[in-house]
């Protein structure tokens, strides 16, 4: 079947010398057309198995052009364990950034009471066990909250992180969320300053000299029998900005008992970053990345209307 070496490696066949592309299109077509089947092929990318000239490629409509040198390779790469078990998911990477879907239960970083289990500690592990000559260290840009899922991204040096967090108020993030009550209006913005307690729950205050300005605006996508599922847009990025504003009218998180909900049916917050876009810290070139609504999210909400 295939024009170049092989070996099993359990239970797969594995190209251990390259394939050179005869007519241009997406990898996935390719692959297909060599009798993987799309289950594979996908898995092999997520596994990042997959190189493209020398590059690893992780899309299957990763476009090849005639006289590509294809190889692949059915062991899982260094450091994709770690990121299977961890729950994280990688969504894009290149050489100055890297973008993952991070679970909820997960800390973005280490606090006081909790070192290792981070998003910022096994993103450098995977790093570490995949090119042990890798400086020891992806840089932070932004977070977060432990109980929130969705889409982060870390810079893979300094310079990046400066020119990331430079431009980050031109970031655009969006969140899902499933509340318990309707807002009053389909559509509004909630505008409130914020201070935080000594036990480090946030409340919204008057204006004051510590007090910080958070703004949120919400768009109603569906509701029904007392719970409503929300599209929602940071103009700001308070500490638990979110999860204040919308229980300061009426409408708290599902499962957020912290900020006032009265029930936690799938035993987590109902708050998904699904949606990031931000300027390359290199390219200055537009990134969007986006992640769709949480299957836990949508059977609870299947289950109320």
């Amino acid at each position: 079947m295939f024009n170049a070496g092989t070996v099993t490696v359990h239970g797969h066949s594995a190209l251990m010398k390259p394939l050179r592309v005869r007519s241009a299109g997406a990898v996935m077509d390719f692959l297909l057309g060599l009798g993987y089947t799309k289950t594979k092929v996908k898995q092999l990318l997520k596994h990042r198995a997959i190189t493209v000239n020398g590059r690893t490629v992780t899309r299957p409509d990763h476009r090849l052009s005639v006289n590509d040198s294809i190889l692949l390779d059915a062991k899982p790469k260094p450091g994709a364990e770690i990121l299977e078990v961890s729950g994280m998911g990688i969504v894009y990477e290149d050489d100055a950034v890297i973008v993952i879907n991070k679970p909820s239960g997960l800390l973005t970083i280490a606090t006081e009471k909790e070192k290792k289990e981070t998003a910022y500690y096994l993103l450098n592990a995977y790093f570490k066990e995949r090119d042990p000559s890798r400086p020891d260290r992806i840089f932070i840009v932004h977070r977060l909250d432990r109980e929130t899922s969705g889409l982060i991204v870390f810079a893979k040096d300094e310079a990046a992180k400066h020119r990331l967090q430079k431009d980050w108020n031109d970031a655009e993030k969006k969140y899902y969320a499933v509340v318990e009550g309707v807002p009053k209006d389909p559509e509004g913005r909630i505008e409130s300053y914020l201070s935080e307690t000594a036990a480090f729950k946030v409340y919204s205050e008057p204006e004051g000299e510590e007090s910080k300005r958070a703004v949120t605006r919400y768009r109603v996508l569906k509701a029904g029998k007392g719970l409503a599922l929300l599209d929602v847009v940071l103009e700001t990025g308070k500490k638990h900005q979110i999860r204040v504003q919308l229980s300061d009218i009426g409408c708290p998180v599902v499962g957020d008992k912290k900020y006032g909900a009265g029930t936690n049916p799938i035993r987590r917050i109902t708050l998904h970053a699904y949606s990031l876009s931000f300027a390359h810290p290199v390219s200055g070139k537009r990134m969007h990345f986006s992640t769709p609504l949480p299957k836990a999210f949508d059977g609870l909400f299947r289950r109320n209307i």
